[in-house]
């Protein structure tokens, strides 16, 4: 069957997707109460429900997860005897950081240079307005041909895990025959990707206690011993002179066979600054996808401005480890936890609290599902599909993975490497929702046929 009148379709819906996700963009769903009221996810929930009920989906909740957020479920029934797909995104977004930092303001999308600008228009919202624009373009074409569950998760970014044991509770919930996670991205804009592999991780806090309280640095310094210095020396020991992560007992020698990414590429995609090297050893490939990377996200510490002359008497970090698939998320943190107690210098006392944590993911290529995303991303981009890894982190899909061994499960999205995820100025491209958009809605036709055989 022709992909024309799909592609038609589509192209008709982009000015609905633009305003739906503009809509999208301007709740402040950062999943912290601690940075952004809890009713900012609250209203992105109750848009992603009112959103599928009008859609015709049955059965939507908002399900209250133990994390204490929402995740959005909905159920489209599709005809007698058809499979089963389950689509996922994730609504809660990443903080803006420096909002000084953004050339528009990050919960208002914007339009420049031909790309969407704000906080989540790619990761994820963008993956749900995604599945959207796919939905209603078969429904304008002869009908959803495959039953279609959605779940939009309240959480994700946190790693607070409340999907992944809402599911372990209810495990009929997502169970399907197929299931597209719609949060990654393609290698490169313009270059239809399935992601095989994800990076498990565990995130923990450190904090450092040398002293009762804050001591004047000229009356006790050189002997009182300060926190703040204490926790650089454990961070420090985290990375060899290379910039390598080094956490005792985690082997960091594995490689990636497959698609590779080239240094200037790469060096081009994170805006390494001239004369700046790369870290680590290996391929590029090698570090971000197939071995172990720590990152310390943030620390507890006084300002610069404002800063008094004092001898600190505690500091604390936030750290990050991402693991590949083959390492258990688990034995990891515990590894990194003693890793960071076993550093503390002189003595000082050192707690360290897991606060999130996720299993990698590897996906089977091989499965018919595979084959029928392939013939659609040739279908909507004219190319052939890529296959990569990706060092990011989605924990839902090993729950998935272990819940429902016999489905097939997919990864593509819109996060390629210039919509800056996760950073200030984040965008996507239209371009690529429209594509992918087409490219999903082929794949539930095609898939839909296959098992009809």
């Amino acid at each position: 069957m022709s992909a024309a009148p799909l592609a038609a379709t589509v192209a008709a819906l982009m000015p609905r997707a633009r305003t739906e996700l503009a809509e999208l963009v301007s709740f402040r769903s950062v999943a912290d109460p601690r940075q952004f009221p809890k009713s900012e996810c609250e209203r992105a929930a109750r848009w992603i429900s009112d959103a599928l009920t009008g859609e015709g989906f049955q059965d939507v909740a908002l399900l209250d997860t133990p994390d204490g957020t929402q995740s959005v479920y909905g159920y489209l029934p599709g005809p007698e005897g058809a499979p089963t797909v389950l689509l996922y995104a994730h609504y809660d977004v990443q903080p803006p950081l420096d909002e000084a930092g953004w050339l528009s303001p990050p919960f208002e999308l914007t339009e420049r240079d031909g790309r969407w600008y704000g906080r989540g228009a790619a990761d994820c919202k963008g993956g749900l307005i995604m599945h959207l624009t796919a939905l209603r373009a078969l429904r304008d074409n002869g009908g959803v041909p495959v039953n279609v569950k959605i779940i939009a998760e309240g959480s994700e970014e946190q790693g607070t895990g409340g999907l992944e044991r809402y599911v372990e509770e209810h495990p009929e919930l997502l169970a399907a025959d197929a299931i597209v996670i719609g949060d990654t991205g393609n290698f490169r804009c313009g270059l239809p990707t399935a992601t095989a592999t994800l990076r498990g991780m565990a995130m923990v806090e450190v904090k450092v206690n040398t002293l009762e309280g804050n001591l004047h640095s000229g009356q006790f310094g050189g002997a009182a011993p300060d926190a703040l210095s204490a926790l650089i020396r454990i961070l420090h020991t985290l990375h060899d002179e290379t910039g390598a992560a080094t956490v005792q007992g985690l082997a960091m020698d594995a490689s990636w066979e497959g698609l590779q990414y080239p240094e200037e590429d790469f060096r081009g995609d994170a805006k390494v600054l001239d004369g700046v090297s790369l870290v680590g050893g290996g391929t590029v490939a090698d570090r971000v996808w197939a071995r172990p990377s720590v990152t310390v996200l943030g620390i507890d510490a006084p300002p610069v401005v404002g800063a008094t002359p004092s001898v600190q008497a505690t500091a604390a970090a936030k750290v990050s480890l991402r693991v590949p698939p083959g390492v258990d998320a688990q034995e990891a943190a515990d590894l990194l936890i003693a890793h960071l107690k076993a550093a503390a210098p002189w003595g000082a006392h050192v707690e360290v609290t897991q606060t999130g944590s996720g299993q990698a993911f590897r996906a089977d290529t091989s499965s018919p599902a595979y084959s029928a995303m392939a013939e659609a991303m040739r279908g909507a981009y004219g190319k052939d599909l890529e296959i990569a890894g990706m060092g990011g982190s989605i924990p839902l899909c090993n729950t998935l993975a272990t819940l429902y061994p016999e489905a097939e499960i997919l990864l593509i999205g819109l996060s390629e490497p210039e919509a800056q995820i996760h950073a200030v100025n984040e965008s996507v491209s239209p371009e690529e929702l429209e594509k992918l958009s087409l490219a999903e809605a082929l794949f539930l036709r095609g898939y839909a046929e296959s098992k009809a055989v």
